[in-house]
């Protein structure tokens, strides 16, 4: 029997985000420049509002696919009944969710295989603030909200 080596145990996955702005709000900017301008002005509108949100994804394979965010908040997951359906491997069936709390929306990580980032740290659970990078497996998903 071979020897098991540190190298070959199993880790937790973690994709980098290698964004080409070091700032969230870099990140959202560069990304609202690459929409057309009707995509771009509904996600400006959300901007705008201090009781909405949205997630938008940036990059994975729904770019700029976009999700609202109400009071009610949303689950994220690999499972068909998520609000946010992230269909790949590297998302657990019930991944995360973000609920509305008195500061504005929190992300909350449902204890997911992979885990739930927030502008490139690990976090298990977070208040979210506009330009916020999310990273659940290999889906790359930009937080929209006129909360600061």
């Amino acid at each position: 029997m071979a020897e098991v080596t540190p190298s070959e145990l199993t880790t937790t996955l973690h994709l980098g985000l290698g964004a080409a702005s070091d700032s969230p709000a870099g990140v959202l900017e560069e990304f609202l420049a690459t929409l057309p301008q009707a995509d771009r002005s509904v996600i400006e509108e959300i901007a705008q509002s201090k009781d909405r949100a949205m997630l938008v994804v940036n990059r994975g394979s729904n770019v700029g696919a976009r999700f609202l965010i109400t009071n009610n908040g949303v689950t994220i997951g690999r499972a068909s009944s998520s609000d946010v359906f992230l269909d790949d491997v590297t998302v657990s069936r019930t991944h995360a969710k973000i609920e509305k709390s008195e500061t504005g929306f929190a992300i909350n990580d449902s204890g997911s295989l992979n885990g739930t980032y927030v502008n490139g740290n690990s976090v298990t659970t977070h208040n979210l603030h506009n330009a916020d990078r999310i990273q659940i497996g290999k889906f790359h998903l930009l937080f929209v909200s006129g909360r600061k």
